[in-house]
């Protein structure tokens, strides 16, 4: 068996990225005949099937998302070669993925540093934890920042941040007076919860379950900003991550008996290592180093 070619498994990250023929075939400037003929002689090159077609929709197969994980490191190498051996600075971003909260909240201090004077070109996704792993597991981005419940086997990890669960109210409600409060002194509160089966809101409401605590749901929504919005125009009180800035009017007081939650700076262990890659890592580190006790 040859190995497979250099341009069609560039081919295959495009039509990856695009999930449509038509679409990938314009953005690489060929034929959506062309195109398929690509990813047939690819497929057939590698003896497997790459994706398949449900109605209109593509999909790729488990053998399809193994062949697009390898493409992706070997077209970023690749091109990391090409730039180096002509003694060039970096044209291929690094990509760093993370939720809307962690950019917001926790990573706007280094991301100032690095664009300040980038070592590398960077490229910011923003996706939930579960898809951010997934960009990460993928070879879609290089880095990740996501809240981690245990170990992935394939990712190395860094703690970035410990951050402590706030309860977030107005500066006029009867548990402002209090240093710290706990679950028990939710009793009977409206709160502002995430939309249900959100991992924050799962964690949430299974900690009140066991503190037999009762309560019920003012307003669902997504994202610190929005929770605390509403907090704000008094539908309710949240649970919401200490690194959250309160807004005016609006005040928070740590729960003693919820755990913090860490956030992780993730790494996929078999990608080959780019150096910029360590200097961006080590960056988003010492910014963030408040938050573990450093």
């Amino acid at each position: 068996m040859e190995p497979p070619d250099l341009a069609l498994l560039h081919a295959f990250t495009v039509f990856a990225a695009h999930g449509n023929l038509t679409h990938a075939a314009r953005a690489l400037n060929v034929t959506q005949p062309a195109l398929h003929g690509q990813l047939a002689r690819l497929a057939s090159s590698l003896g497997v099937t790459l994706y398949t077609r449900r109605g209109r929709a593509l999909s790729l197969t488990a053998d399809g998302e193994r062949v697009l994980r390898f493409a992706r490191d070997v077209t970023d190498r690749t091109a990391r070669f090409v730039d180096e051996l002509h003694g060039r600075a970096p044209r291929q971003p690094l990509v760093l993925c993370a939720g809307a909260g962690s950019y917001l909240h926790l990573l706007g201090a280094p991301l100032k540093a690095w664009l300040a004077n980038p070592p590398a070109p960077l490229r910011l996704l923003t996706h939930d934890r579960e898809r951010t792993i997934e960009a990460v597991l993928g070879g879609a981005a290089h880095l990740g920042v996501a809240p981690l419940d245990g170990p992935v086997s394939e990712l190395a990890t860094d703690t970035l941040a410990v951050v402590p669960l706030v309860l977030a109210m107005p500066a006029s409600h009867a548990l402002a007076a209090k240093r710290t409060v706990r679950l028990r002194d939710l009793a009977g509160e409206a709160l502002v919860l995430p939309t249900e089966g959100r991992p924050h809101r799962v964690a949430v409401e299974t900690a009140l379950r066991a503190a037999r605590v009762t309560y019920s749901v003012a307003i669902e929504a997504n994202g610190w900003d929005l929770a605390l919005r509403f907090v704000e125009l008094g539908v309710g009180v949240s649970i919401v991550s200490g690194f959250c800035a309160m807004p005016t009017g609006v005040v928070a007081r740590a729960v003693t008996d919820l755990p913090a939650k860490s956030y992780h700076l993730v790494r996929r262990r078999d990608r080959p290592r780019i150096h910029a890659l360590g200097a961006l890592r080590e960056m988003l580190l010492d910014g963030c180093a408040r938050w573990r006790g450093g």
